[in-house]
């Protein structure tokens, strides 16, 4: 119910949207950042394009990232991504929608951050709490377009109204990041009343996620170890494959193991896109419309294959024959049979969960210590665990051992696979893949492809450098496009 409140509020606000999207000059910002449900008004427009059920939102965004990693593969227009060869027209328009659908957030956050402390009839209290989900949620887009465009413009409260804004430095943008998590880490809530909403723990988390991005390996253990210390969240314990369902259902309002999630529901334009793209019409997992399957597996896939078949995370998969074969695979880790409308799945987006905190922890440790300790192993353990539905906590004959892997590569090796396991299409493999340097290798051993150059990052949109000088449509491009 908290949920479905939410994002009624955001209903009931989205023509506030519309004005801070086509009429900005038009607002009379003396007059309209003064109460507590204006400046909240202006907090939800942040949300809306990350949560867009169209083509520049979150759902073919992570579509594109989870059409060319190991463990699957892109059917169609998604096919020609599994050549690794740099993208096709198709997919660089969408993903420049991503890039624009995170840039129109930034500019809302940008709204918040300048104009809420001018307030006359808001309190300082909550003035400081909008302004620090504002920056939370414009650090998060920031971590998502330098990860797959390296450094890109800019644009602050300081300089939101100025056309041209230079390429930035891969540096320079997480500068801005770690300077607005912190923030937000020091003023918002423990908790909240609407769900979806971030906290200080999300803030927390997200700053070991970009710690350990940047190889500021102590960071990232230390502040992963912060959260876990502070008994917040827990895994959700399974005992079947179905049991998934307790996390990534369309009726889950929340768990004890999110920490940050982008809320969707059945309501009129407040669906989930992304469902679409995993789903076969025959298979009646999802209404309306019933899917596209434009991203699929194949069981003779070296990953899948590799794969033991006890651990209940496999069993997401299922024999389905799409019209490539009696091979194929398809997920149903995001089903929804009562979507009442194509892209309109009320399956949430999750960013951060406790497992992705777990697995941040074990791996920072386990590189600061040249090798895996035992709080590191015991981290990566409770996720184990819960996948073969053993309780979490504790120790199990299915446990890793430190003495298998004794050294930080053979460690990272193993975090890496648990990975992929752990966080299928929840669009982060790719991400991994890169930030770890095994993107090469895993790869070739998957799908027999050596990766382009080219490929490891996406070309900056025709519609950036068309209005904006500062940036040159040859020089300040990336490599290959």
């Amino acid at each position: 119910m908290k949920k479905i409140l939410f994002l009624l509020s955001i209903i009931v606000l989205t023509s506030c949207e519309n004005v801070l999207k086509e009429e900005p000059k038009s607002l009379a910002v003396e007059t309209y950042y003064n109460t507590p449900a204006e400046v909240q008004a202006a907090v939800n427009a942040i949300y809306t394009p990350l949560r867009d059920s169209n083509t520049s939102g979150m759902g073919v965004y992570i579509a594109v990232l989870e059409g060319h990693i190991d463990y699957g593969y892109g059917r169609g227009s998604y096919a020609i991504l599994n050549n690794f060869q740099g993208l096709d027209n198709v997919n660089i328009s969408r993903v420049s929608g991503a890039w624009s659908a995170f840039y129109l957030s930034i500019r809302n956050a940008n709204l918040v951050i300048k104009n809420a402390p001018n307030g006359k009839a808001i309190s300082k209290a909550d003035i400081t709490k909008s302004v620090a989900e504002a920056k939370f949620l414009r650090a998060f887009s920031y971590f998502h377009l330098v990860r797959n465009w390296a450094g890109v413009p800019v644009r602050t409260e300081a300089n939101m109204t100025e056309i041209t804004a230079k390429r930035n430095t891969v540096d320079e943008v997480y500068s801005l990041i770690l300077a607005d998590l912190q923030e937000a880490e020091a003023n918002l809530p423990d908790q909240v009343s609407d769900i979806g909403r971030p906290t200080k723990w999300a803030a927390k988390t997200m700053l070991a996620d970009v710690y350990l991005q940047l190889g500021k390996f102590a960071e990232a253990r230390d502040k992963a170890d912060e959260v876990i210390k502070a008994n917040k969240f827990a895994l959700v314990q399974v005992a079947t494959t179905d049991d998934f369902q307790k996390i990534f259902g369309p009726d889950v309002v929340t768990t004890t193991e999110e920490i940050f999630s982008l809320k969707f529901s059945h309501q009129p334009g407040q669906g989930n896109l992304f469902p679409t793209l995993t789903n076969h019409p025959g298979t009646k997992l999802l209404g309306g419309g019933g899917g596209v399957f434009g991203l699929y597996n194949d069981n003779t896939n070296p990953t899948y294959m590799s794969w033991d078949n006890a651990d209940l995370r496999k069993g997401l998969w299922y024999s389905w024959n799409i019209g490539i074969g009696t091979t194929s695979l398809l997920s149903k880790k995001y089903i929804d049979p009562n979507s009442l409308e194509f892209a309109g799945a009320a399956n949430d987006v999750c960013w951060y969960r406790y497992a992705d905190l777990l697995m941040i922890y074990a791996e920072a440790a386990a590189r600061l210590a040249t090798g895996p300790t035992a709080a590191a192993m015991e981290a990566l353990n409770q996720v184990h665990r819960r996948a073969y539905g053993k309780p979490s906590a504790t120790a199990s004959t299915v446990d890793f051992k430190l003495a298998d892997y004794a050294t930080s590569d053979a460690f990272l090796n193993l975090v890496v696979k648990e990975y992929g396991y752990e966080f299928q299409y929840e669009g982060k493999r790719w991400l991994e893949l890169k930030r770890t340097g095994k993107a090469a290798d895993i790869i070739l051993a998957a799908k027999g492809k050596t990766i382009a150059q080219k490929h490891y990052l996406w070309p900056i949109p025709v519609s950036e450098v068309s209005y904006n000088t500062a940036i040159d449509a040859v020089k300040d491009q990336n490599p290959g496009y």
